[in-house]
């Protein structure tokens, strides 16, 4: 049980006198509010004991009652008592310092593997243990700092060292009173826990009460380690809680936490790896970062002297700092370690041929293998064979369970012994933690739990919970979280032959070439719609099979793709895209995304140093320029969000222009995407772009156009070999004028259909449009000119241009303020027999019941117009009964009629129904966010059920609705098998034509 306060705070009350007990009682009635609590009624503390007292004082104040106490007994003369508590609070302290000293000393000495001297490491450190003084230091208000960087760059060792120097005395002693260490994976297995237990069972015997520790909680630091292998999803929460004492749901008690509504005046120093920091620091409030960089050149050259002792240590580094990759991997000291550990091996076995590993698997596999022939030299396969898969077992099944913690019961039950164990420890696989078992690194275990899978034979049985290599696949799909992108990277670059050859000697047969193919029988049964959403993230099915790096299987996997989307945020994303690109010989669409900082030119200092950026800068040069050569095989190109410098948008021309190894006969490029692009450059990649044979489509929604690359644009367009049909320049900040400039190029273009929506062009820009219409010449059969500023001054224009133009079949006037005036005169040009119009929208344009009497007309005497579209204006009940009139009318052929947000009620039901059992061509129906009482709904429903009703399309939204109304729309859609109740019927449609695209959400 946890102890409270309650006898050490009676023990001095008991001290008090009478008299003093009763001068306590009544400053009480006043102190809390110096603390900002409500006091006790008076009522209550006016006649009661001490006993009594101390159970409304623990009930009421809990972490500030010995504050307030301190303060009282001041105040009654007795200096002494507050003395005697600020003396024994202090022993407590020294005590459960003592504790965390004798605790992480041991942790320090036989469970943290720095394998340097302590010295060399905190200089290594030192720039970090700066950072972290500075930041908890000069300020004394909760802060929550975050420790981050790469998987293996020593964030936990860190961790462990800030503990241990504050249990010894040499750090942050005048600001942290208690500091707490948790590795929250050890929580994985523990639904329910109370913060209060937790601290509790820290807390050795006579270390002072919670709520001893709690009377000032500025003075408690919570350091909260490997947030990468938590398996509990968290994220921002309603349903948190400040009730430390109270047991919850494990994944409720840290996001309490996390998001200061626990405990708030605490302090938090978090472990967070790159996967977790995305995720984590969404839930904190203003974190400090402290960032871990790993070993310098410097660092690295004497691990290597101080792991091999002697001149080899030199040759070693030599032929490191020779191997970029590897030396680039020997920055982060696991790594680091692991690379020298299976080197030394092979160096003190005499191996001829000395391997050194360049991809993940190749590396683990390297110092599995060395380590196990240095001990079992002379055992056969088959022995050392049921030997590592008794490790692989367990290490599976604690990855499918997502332990990371074993006990004695889990090592027997997975088959290894006491002497095993042994073993392991000595040959650096597994390390002790306190009385449990750990593997070496948490990404060893990994490493275990997917060689299971390459060991595997026939039908063996295994414990339930451990799945099979499809549905290890799914998890890794499924799951964000750091670990299982890791185990995809294994899994895929331990299915190599170079893995196999150096498995085989010492385990005999490895099915390498079955998970391959269980692979790709995996991403090959995914739908395209499966493959977009498992998929998301390319880049880091790109990171695995640059991690394979076997071209036979990087193209058997990207042969099974034509369409991907790549997010690039940094030279690296772009590296490892270039990889599995070049190999992508059935790509028929690609989608990118390319981050700001990929082609900046300015750096940031938060990216390194200047001569890592120029090395990244030499990176792009080389690689971007090859991505920019697979283009022309495309069918589709959607640059979408892409932040260009001038130099990448000339790289990009070059790649699109015909050379005599790529003529202009082998560009495919069909559509080309361009939204939110910051820089189109000087407009000069129209000229490249628009020759291409088959480009018939461009959209560059959400990028501005200047009137200058506009003008770039429409010369291009005019080109006679230019044959594009499809424009989509919605949101591109064009004026009048340049809409001007666009009218005049597209008369005697090709262009069928035009979207510029959401550009202020107003009357002016819309009556250019008009004289090109007007032309004989102009083909254009769809304008979407929806929020163009437009008033009812540009119908007058529109009206003689319908009359004119024998082409045009849709005009998209959404959100323009046209007003009944507007739209009355559109109606007069509709009257025309001659008018071929048949959609027109017009929804958000200010109507009202006065212009239904002349739509109604149109109704009758119009047999083109097939689509109106009058959502969102004010037809009320009286416009909605004229239209239903019109539409029972025999000469009527509306086929789509849009009254969603028109402020009828279910007056007008009757006659909806009469309209729906007597037009026969109307087949599509919006009424969305319209208010319909269940009465008006039944008698829609029965004409939605009448024979003689072909609607196919209802457009409402029947979450809307109460239980009985949706039970009653679920009916008619089971009766009528042919129609579809849905909310928002046309938004994908209307998005479609109109160009518009959402601004990307970046998953890096």
């Amino acid at each position: 049980m946890m102890e409270t306060s309650g006898f050490g705070l009676l023990q001095y009350l008991q001290k008090l006198s009478d008299e003093e007990f009763q001068r306590f009682k009544k400053l009480l009635r006043k102190e809390p509010k110096k603390f900002k609590v409500k006091p006790i009624s008076w009522t209550k503390i006016k006649n009661t004991s001490k006993e009594d007292l101390v159970m409304h004082l623990n009930k009421h104040y809990q972490e500030k009652v010995w504050n307030i106490v301190l303060s009282l007994f001041v105040q009654v003369n007795r200096e002494d008592l507050s003395t005697m508590i600020q003396k024994e609070r202090i022993d407590k302290q020294i005590k459960y310092k003592e504790n965390m000293k004798n605790t992480f000393q041991h942790i320090w000495t036989l469970e943290t593997n720095t394998h340097i001297p302590d010295s060399s490491y905190h200089r290594i450190i030192e720039l970090q243990y700066r950072a972290l003084q500075d930041i908890f230091y000069w300020d004394s208000e909760p802060i929550t700092a975050v420790v981050s960087g790469p998987r293996g760059q020593g964030k936990t060792i860190f961790l462990r060292k800030v503990m241990l120097d504050w249990a010894a005395g040499n750090l942050l002693q005048n600001r942290f009173w208690y500091v707490f260490f948790f590795s929250v994976f050890a929580f994985n297995n523990t639904t329910e826990l109370s913060l209060a237990e937790l601290m509790s069972s820290n807390l050795p015997e006579s270390s002072g009460t919670l709520d001893d520790i709690l009377s000032d909680p500025k003075r408690i630091l919570f350091i909260l380690d490997g947030f990468n292998y938590l398996k509990f999803d968290l994220e921002l929460r309603t349903n948190l809680s400040n009730d430390y004492r109270k047991k919850l749901p494990t994944e409720i008690v840290l996001s309490s936490l996390l998001q200061k509504i626990m405990l708030p005046e605490c302090s938090l120093l978090l472990e967070l790896g790159n996967t977790s920091f995305r995720k984590i620091t969404l839930l904190l409030q203003y974190p400090r970062e402290i960032f871990i960089t790993g070993f310098t050149e410097q660092t690295i050259t004497f691990y290597c002297v101080s792991q091999f002792k002697n001149h080899r240590g030199i040759q070693i580094f030599e032929k490191l700092k020779g191997i970029k990759l590897l030396f680039t991997l020997c920055s982060i000291p696991f790594w680091c370690w692991m690379i020298c550990r299976s080197l030394k091996c092979q160096y003190d076995s005499r191996e001829v041929e000395k391997h050194y590993g360049e991809t993940d698997g190749l590396i683990y596999t390297l110092f599995m293998v060395s380590a196990f022939k240095a001990t079992y030299s002379r055992t056969t396969t088959r022995k050392n064979r049921i030997r590592i898969k008794t490790l692989c077992t367990l290490a599976v099944e604690g990855m499918w369970k997502q332990v990371y913690v074993f006990d004695s019961e889990d090592l027997r039950r997975n088959g290894i012994s006491e002497t095993d164990k042994a073993v392991w420890l000595r040959m650096n696989f597994f390390q002790n933690q306190g009385n449990n078992t750990v593997f070496y690194h948490h990404s060893l275990q990994w490493y275990f739990a997917i060689l299971f899978y390459f060991l595997k034979q026939g039908k063996e049985k295994h414990h339930p919970m451990i799945g099979s290599l499809p549905q290890l696949l799914g998890e890794m799909y499924a799951h964000k979280q750091n670990q299982w992108f890791q185990a995809q990277v294994l899994l895929f670059g331990m299915t190599t032959e170079k893995v196999a050859s150096l498995l085989e000697p010492c385990f005999g047969f490895v099915s390498t070439e079955e998970v391959r193919q269980e692979i790709i029988g995996y991403i090959k049964s995914l739908s395209q719609q499966e493959c977009n959403e498992k998929l998301v993230s390319t880049g880091k099915l790109f990171s695995c099979l640059l991690d394979n790096n076997e071209e036979r299987f990087v193209r058997q996997v990207m042969d099974l793709f034509e369409e991907i989307t790549v997010d690039i945020s940094n030279a690296d994303d772009l590296t490892v895209a270039q990889y599995s690109l070049q190999q992508a010989s059935k790509l028929k669409h690609l989608r990118l995304h390319i981050q700001k900082k990929v082609f900046s030119e300015i750096r940031d200092p938060e990216d390194g140093d200047l001569e890592t950026f120029n090395f990244r800068k030499e990176i792009v040069a080389i690689t971007w320029p090859m991505i920019c050569s697979y283009l022309h095989k495309l069918h589709v190109l959607d640059l979408d969000s892409c932040h260009f410098s001038r130099k990448a948008i000339q790289d990009l021309c070059n790649s699109m222009s015909p050379s005599p190894t790529v003529p202009l006969t082998h560009f495919k490029l069909q559509s080309l995407l361009c939204s939110f692009m910051t820089n189109f450059g000087d407009g000069s990649l129209f000229r490249t772009l628009l020759q291409l044979p088959h480009l018939k489509h461009l959209n560059l929604y959400g990028t501005n156009l200047s009137n200058h690359v506009v003008e770039m644009l429409c010369s291009a367009l005019k080109c006679s070999t230019c044959k594009m049909e499809e424009l989509l320049l919605g949101k591109c900040d064009i004026s009048s004028e340049a809409c001007g400039i666009i009218a005049t190029a597209l008369i005697n273009s090709k262009v069928k259909h035009l979207s510029l929506v959401a550009n202020p062009l107003k009357n002016k820009g819309v009556m250019s449009l008009c004289e090109m219409l007007k032309n004989p010449n102009c083909v254009l059969e769809s304008l979407m000119l929806s929020y163009c500023c437009l008033t009812f001054i540009a119908c007058g224009s529109l009206y003689e241009a319908l009359l004119s133009n024998k082409h045009l079949s849709l005009l998209d006037l959404e959100s323009n303020f046209l007003e009944d005036t507007g739209v009355n005169l559109l109606c007069e040009a509709l009257k025309d027999p001659n008018c071929t119009l048949e959609e027109l929208w017009l929804s958000g344009c200010y109507l009202t019941s006065e212009c239904c009497e002349a739509i109604s007309t149109i109704f009758t005497c119009n047999k083109n117009l097939k689509t109106l579209k009058l959502g969102n204006n004010n037809i009320q009940d009286i416009g909605v009964k004229q239209l239903c009139e019109a539409l029972c009318h025999p000469n009527c052929n509306l086929q789509c009629l849009g009254l969603d947000m028109c402020e009828f009620t279910s007056d007008c039901c009757e006659d909806l129904a009469l309209a729906l059992t007597t037009c026969n061509t109307l087949k599509s129906l919006n009424l969305d966010w319209n208010l319909l009482e269940h009465s008006g709904l039944e008698v829609l429903c029965d004409a939605l059920n009448h024979k003689d009703c072909n609607l196919k399309m209802l457009g409402l939204d029947k979450s809307l609705f109460p239980e009985k109304s949706q039970t009653l729309l679920q009916a008619v859609e089971k009766e009528n098998k042919n129609l579809n109740v849905v909310h928002f019927p046309w938004i994908e449609e209307e998005c479609q034509k109109r160009g518009v695209r959402l601004v990307w959400n970046s998953t890096n």
